[in-house]
């Protein structure tokens, strides 16, 4: 049994499952396989770096839930490592679809709470075949038949997608470890359990060999999405703009492509940033971009809209009223914060030249803090005349309508000194070389390499 860790040790190097050092929250159900991850993970911890925290959720919805938890939490206190555990009250008519969502919910606030790098989850090659079985019965289109991704947003891990359920329990037998087997995993009421326990078994004495099949068309599948996603990169002029849960594509090449070439674009633009999009809706979606006019919006469901700004094809989720963050302050000699999507960073130094836009600047000023827009908020643009409309300053660099009323402004008392990316004010500004605070705003989706910009758009 050896075999299998090293395995997984091979699979997490290759596969460069954990490339940075760092604190891993593991969903740990109490059944054997999200036990042998448990037991898989402590044992490679210190090649993969990772620090290990169990996360357990109790949906409420099986009477033996709360002791399920406490077995949870008697095992990781075996592996002498921390455990978080939430319980809901979902009641025994939950759907599948219930639980996995508050389930997926509550793990995202463990993650976010605790700071942890990575949430791992124990997906394996049969849940793949039988993911990929259940798409196909709901009729999903080619981009769905890829299966489970072994990463994904939020820092989401599945490194036992290569090994199969057999292999994980004959692995949790022979460690003399404790697991729980879920009854809904066998309850036919359950789409996915149906699947499972009645579809599967038949279609596998009909058909030899039937889940190396499905496996070979996750993998064709999966390689036509990344093809589709690199088609993005190789279209600089597509693209626009790519942040915390919106994307903009220019509206100018979509006229120009043949309709079934641009449908394709806008779905895997959508699918980047985890709106999936259906045959009808792509199409609607198409046409709305090509006809619409700016500033009118269409809801594309499952929280999901689209806008036409100026020039572009927004595609952002649905805030609703959501308030604007709270405001922060800037206060050391270095330091870091977060603004809503945005991330802002500071130290001390020489001064460098500061421009009239980008997203670093200079500031010898002090208090400094960062808050949303407030209405007759104004300031004398640096180089310029006369005191703007910061409202209308925002306008003008084209951001859009629904991100003016949360975006951050740099302030020194009630005096707006910057709005990053966009304009800086003739307040406060250091001459070059002057020790002073240098601050670097990171604006939604800065993390995918893009460097700071020191000057002008």
């Amino acid at each position: 049994m050896s075999g299998l860790l090293e395995r997984f040790r091979a699979h997490a190097a290759t596969a460069e499952l954990f490339p940075e050092p760092g604190l891993a929250l593991l969903a740990v159900s109490g059944g054997p396989d999200s036990v042998a991850l448990l037991d898989l993970c402590i044992a490679a911890r210190d090649e993969l770096a990772l620090d290990v925290v169990v996360g357990h959720v109790d949906h409420g919805i099986h009477p033996a839930s709360a002791d399920v938890a406490r077995d949870v939490a008697a095992l990781a206190e075996r592996f002498g490592v921390p455990c978080r555990i939430r319980t809901l009250q979902l009641g025994p008519s939950a759907t599948e679809t219930l639980a996995r969502r508050e389930r997926y919910r509550v793990l995202g606030e463990m993650r976010r709470d605790l700071g942890a790098r990575y949430l791992v989850t124990a997906h394996h090659a049969d849940d793949e075949v039988e993911t990929v079985l259940y798409r196909l019965l709901r009729g999903s289109g080619v981009a769905g038949l890829a299966g489970i991704p072994a990463t994904a947003r939020g820092g989401l891990v599945r490194p036992l997608l290569p090994f199969t359920r057999r292999e994980l329990e004959a692995w949790v037998r022979a460690r003399a470890l404790p697991a729980h087997l879920d009854p809904a995993n066998v309850d036919p009421r359950h789409d996915r359990s149906w699947l499972r326990a009645r579809l599967l078994p038949e279609i596998r004495d009909r058909f030899a060999d039937v889940d190396r099949r499905i496996l070979e068309t996750a993998a064709d599948a999966s390689r036509h999405r990344r093809a589709w996603s690199a088609l993005l990169d190789e279209l600089p002029g597509l693209v626009l703009a790519r942040g915390a849960g919106a994307i903009e594509v220019a509206r100018g090449p979509l006229r120009r492509y043949h309709k079934a070439l641009s449908e394709a674009l806008l779905r895997t633009a959508a699918r980047e940033v985890g709106c999936r999009l259906g045959r009808r809706r792509c199409e609607r979606l198409l046409r709305f971009s090509l006809e619409g006019q700016s500033g009118q919006a269409v809801p594309l469901g499952e929280g999901w809209c689209a806008e036409i700004v100026f020039d572009r094809i927004r595609l952002r989720r649905t805030r609703g009223a959501e308030a604007p963050p709270s405001p922060a302050v800037v206060t050391g000699e270095e330091g870091a914060l977060q603004f809503g999507a945005w991330e802002f960073r500071w130290r001390h130094e020489l001064a460098g030249t500061v421009q009239r836009a980008g997203d670093v600047t200079w500031v010898r000023a002090e208090p400094l803090g960062i808050r949303a827009l407030v209405a007759g908020d104004r300031f004398t643009p640096l180089g310029g005349v006369g005191r703007r409309k910061v409202r209308r300053l925002l306008m003008e660099a084209r951001v859009p309508l629904a991100e003016r009323r949360g975006y951050p402004l740099l302030v020194t008392g009630d005096e707006v000194l910057w709005a990053p990316g966009v304009c800086r004010s003739n307040a406060a500004v250091p001459v070059p070389g002057e020790r002073s605070l240098r601050i670097e705003a990171r604006p939604p989706g800065a993390g995918r390499g893009n460097p700071p910009r020191e000057g002008g758009y």
